[in-house]
């Protein structure tokens, strides 16, 4: 005859679990533990006994839960995915939004913790900006009703004449002040008398831009004359609120060569 030692069936970890034991035989302990964001149903721990059955079923690891998540007054939450509102478990977030002219102070997103609570709640309060001021060589574009100039409040921008305008809009931002102004951008006229330019794909001579002026960052190219190649190119400028400088290659010619002799100015012979 000879003495066998009592075993138990090697258990199985729980799902979202794991067991810790050396070995499955008689007064052997096995240990049950959850990853986190999960929590133990049934015993923790289990001890083989001597008819080779465990003392205790195997445990589950089932997820953690909060309720629903805490809202500011005059504010809401919206979760990142379907959710049952008695079963919110751990990992769910939610984006927190607050209704104008109230402004969202605190952290915008929260989560269900490990531990079952909320992280922290932010708070929703009133936000308002003083009346918008005007622009120079524009206007306020209101709308004829009573304005409330609440958080997130818009104002947009307009200019007056051929005016170009520089940014749209102002809003209200929660620290009580507007966002930066728009501005509106000065034309430019084209500083010579005499010559050809090339202002929107199209050739012309100087006096037929009528009125002379180009908006506020158009472009126009005058032409210079490469004497060591005999040949003209366009030289390119920029009109930059009011102030378009003429590049300096550039060579107005003398009123008789102009009007005389124009098929010899850069802008008519061959092109480099």
């Amino acid at each position: 005859m000879a003495c066998e030692a009592v075993e138990c069936p090697h258990p199985d970890p729980p799902l979202y679990g794991q067991l810790h034991y050396e070995n499955a035989q008689y007064n052997s302990t096995v240990n049950y533990t959850c990853d986190e964001g999960y929590f133990l149903t049934g015993a923790s721990s289990a001890v083989c006994l001597v008819d080779g059955t465990w003392s205790a079923p195997e445990p589950q690891c089932k997820p953690i839960s909060c309720g629903p998540a805490p809202i500011p007054q005059f504010g809401m939450i919206i979760y990142n995915k379907i959710i049952r509102v008695n079963n919110i478990i751990y990992g769910t977030t939610g984006t927190y939004k607050c209704r104008p002219p109230f402004a969202l102070f605190g952290k915008e997103t929260a989560e269900c913790t490990a531990t079952g609570q909320w992280t922290e709640t932010p708070q929703c309060k009133e936000v308002r900006c003083p009346p918008p001021e005007n622009i120079e060589n524009g206007y306020k574009d209101e709308p004829s009703q009573n304005l409330d100039f609440g958080y997130d409040a818009i104002i947009r921008y307009g200019c007056n004449g051929n005016y170009v305008l520089d940014g749209t809009q102002i809003v209200c931002q929660k620290n009580g002040q507007w966002s930066q102004k728009p501005s509106c951008k000065a034309p430019c006229s084209i500083d010579i008398k005499r010559g050809r330019i090339l202002y929107k794909g199209k050739k012309l001579w100087i006096e037929d831009l009528k009125p002379n002026n180009v908006s506020h960052g158009e472009f126009v190219s005058v032409y210079c004359m490469d004497a060591d190649r005999n040949c003209g190119y366009e030289a390119l400028t920029q009109c930059l609120d009011g102030n378009l400088q003429i590049p300096t290659c550039f060579e107005e010619p003398s009123a008789a060569l102009y009007s005389m002799k124009s098929g010899s100015l850069p802008s008519e012979i061959q092109q480099c």
